[in-house]
């Protein structure tokens, strides 16, 4: 066991993140050093498509002729961005002999391998690259459920597998951080993932770099929480934080840094960031940021640990330097996420812009205009929306503030059910007797119909999977075995926290005005399959017996309005973080069926907390003298 903390850096937080981190982290290693770094490519969003695409390829390759003379004109299934991460780094990370650990695989990590294995054998570098399987698991769930082993419950709805009403064509796994740890522990220089959890590079690289055991519950979940703390890179720096605008000085929010964990032997963690860095920050309110949007609950599951968080509590320890308190461990469940992806059909979209006057009237009446001219082919969407996306600003100082954009939206089991004649060009006709200043966008792109992908999401036995790592330079593959120990959890979160009727009535906080929440509420969102959690913080304690008196669940079920409230599926669950001076929400059923497939523009989830803040309540004077957010 090493004496020392590792530091394990967190370079990426999607395929969409930007490209350079890799190589600033392995290039300043003489100034600021770290062992590990760590980058996470993928999502819901582009597990879907990558996993169409895999299905894609692998029915094109069948059908190939036998010489194998045709080629392949569909994308693989993993991310290339990682290759442009990568490509710059490789001179410096062997020359320093830095670790990466990346889920860049997505639904391809073999055929990741061999492209990293040919840049790296074209440079001439002596790095070693492993790669780790198990995590498709289409055959295994089909066979279960075709046994009865398992009805592969949606953890979301609640429907069986066989009363989906689509058909799955890939399925996926989350697996733990064992496997990273086994491939460092065999001189891997490069460990190359598909779907394990976002925080398994970080658990993985604690677990090698100190020699732990799977026994060891307090540190594991430690380690668990601190991969989840860094695995979205720039938001624990300072990125989709509320108090950002506290970054706006010379370079703070133009070139936000990117963090480092820094993790004891015995667990213990410290949150930090590149000593480099042009902008950002690492705070105790940043990491409140961070945690708040990751968990659905005090009970966060993993697939080696199960952490318990009514305790948690940061400390600033310097400047950004953070430190994690009040982590409590568990066995991990039993099981482990399992996401089965569908064809979901096709979605196409148009977009009008109402400005000035009577921007409610103008949108009833081209709703009602369109809505009829779709009518001949409406039975054969399966969706069809109309979203007004803000409000015209009154006496307007520019056109721009009296514009306001009107979205249409459809879905379709079929592509001929969205073609143009069938959508795009009704709507577009319907300019000359629209409303006054009737304008749609020119662009007709999103009009065609594109493909969507349904995501189903279960649990399968740990035990049912084949977690393996690939040791090529060591002809030999190891099996990672499931967890010796694990307990099963009830299906839903406790609320530990009293009813509201029994809160203590609060001091007298003198007078109050009308004010929006966000003036003083921290807070932030997230999607979680259809559903969106949300957590809000404050400053100082009286504030925090305030909000907790304040946020109730009637509450908050006022705040998102009728549009939101009026969903029956709707259901909300509350707790509270004390030590974070934190009240947190899971709102079910909020995003439809996930980001897939949501005709929402907040297909993540995270504009959620900003809408929340944005609405009035009686705020105390006495909390906005001390300075709004």
């Amino acid at each position: 066991m090493s004496p020392r903390s590792v530091r394990i850096a967190g370079a990426s937080g999607s395929s969409a993140d930007r490209r350079h981190a890799i190589a600033d982290f392995a290039r300043n290693h003489p100034r600021d050093p770290v062992d590990v770094i760590i980058a996470d490519f993928m999502s819901e969003a582009n597990m879907v498509t990558a996993a169409a695409r895999k299905v894609d390829l692998d029915q094109l390759k069948a059908s190939q002729p036998a010489d194998g003379q045709a080629t392949p004109t569909i994308a693989s299934g993993y991310e290339p961005s990682f290759l442009l991460a990568l490509s710059p780094a490789l001179e410096d990370l062997a020359k320093h002999g830095i670790k990466l650990a990346v889920n860049a695989g997505n639904t391809d990590t073999e055929g990741l391998y061999k492209v990293v294995k040919q840049m790296v054998e074209a440079r001439g570098l002596d790095l070693k690259v492993a790669w780790v399987s198990g995590d498709e698991v289409l055959s295994t769930v089909k066979a279960a459920l075709a046994s009865g082993q398992s009805p592969f419950t949606n953890i979301y709805t609640g429907e069986s597998l066989s009363s989906w009403s689509f058909d799955p064509i890939y399925a996926q796994c989350y697996l733990g951080g064992l496997g990273i740890a086994a491939a460092l522990s065999h001189g891997a220089d490069i460990v190359l993932c598909g779907r394990v959890s976002d925080a398994s590079p970080v658990i993985g690289a604690a677990y090698w770099f100190h020699g732990w055991n799977r026994t060891d519950l307090d540190q594991l979940a430690n380690a668990f929480v601190a991969g989840h703390l860094i695995e979205c890179s720039n938001y624990v720096c300072g990125g989709n934080f509320t108090g950002f605008k506290t970054l706006e000085q010379g370079d703070s929010w133009t070139d936000i840094g990117y963090p480092i964990a820094e993790i004891s032997p015995e667990g213990k963690v410290i949150i930090t960031m590149q000593a480099a860095a042009p902008g950002g920050t690492v705070t105790v309110d940043t990491c409140s940021s961070q945690l708040l949007y990751e968990i659905q609950g005090p009970w966060y599951f993993n697939s080696d640990v199960t952490a318990i968080l009514n305790d948690i509590h940061f400390e600033q320890v310097g400047l950004n330097r953070v430190a994690v308190h009040g982590i409590r461990s568990a066995p991990p469940p039993p099981t482990t996420k399992v996401g089965i992806t569908a064809r979901g059909g096709f979605q196409a979209e148009a977009t009008w812009y109402l400005v000035g006057l009577d921007i409610a009237a103008k949108a009833r009446m081209l709703e009602s205009q369109i809505r009829h001219l779709l009518a001949p082919h409406a039975a054969h969407f399966t969706a069809l929306t109309f979203t007004t996306l803000g409000s015209a600003a009154p006496n307007p100082k520019d056109q721009d503030s009296a514009t306001v954009p009107f979205r249409i939206v459809a879905q379709a089991r079929s592509a001929d059910a969205l073609a143009p004649s069938h959508f795009l060009r009704l709507i577009s006709d319907n300019i000359m007797q629209g409303y006054p200043g009737a304008t749609f966008h020119m662009d007709p792109r999103l009009g065609s119909p594109r493909p969507i992908h349904e995501y189903y999401v279960s649990l399968i036995p740990q035990s049912d999977i084949s977690h393996r790592v690939h040791l090529p330079w060591l002809s030999k593959s190891l099996t990672l075995p499931p967890p010796p120990k694990t307990h099963l959890y009830p299906p839903s979160q406790p609320t530990p926290n009293p009813p509201q009727t029994l809160i203590q009535p609060l001091p007298d906080l003198g007078p109050t005005t009308p004010s929006p929440l966000g003036w003083i509420v921290h807070a932030r969102s997230g999607d979680k399959g259809p559903d969106a959690n949300c957590g809000f913080w404050v400053r100082h304690n009286d504030e925090y017996l305030w909000l907790r008196t304040l946020l109730s669940t009637s509450t908050i079920k006022d705040l998102l309005g009728e549009k939101y409230s009026a969903n029956p599926d709707l259901v909300i669950e509350r707790f509270e973080l004390p030590n974070m001076r934190a009240v947190h929400f899971l709102f079910r059923n909020l995003l439809d069926r996930g980001v897939g497939v949501t005709t929402t523009v907040d297909f993540l989830g995270k504009n959620v907390a900003e809408y929340l803040r944005a609405k009035y309540v009686e705020v105390p004077v006495r909390f906005l003298n001390r300075g709004m957010l």
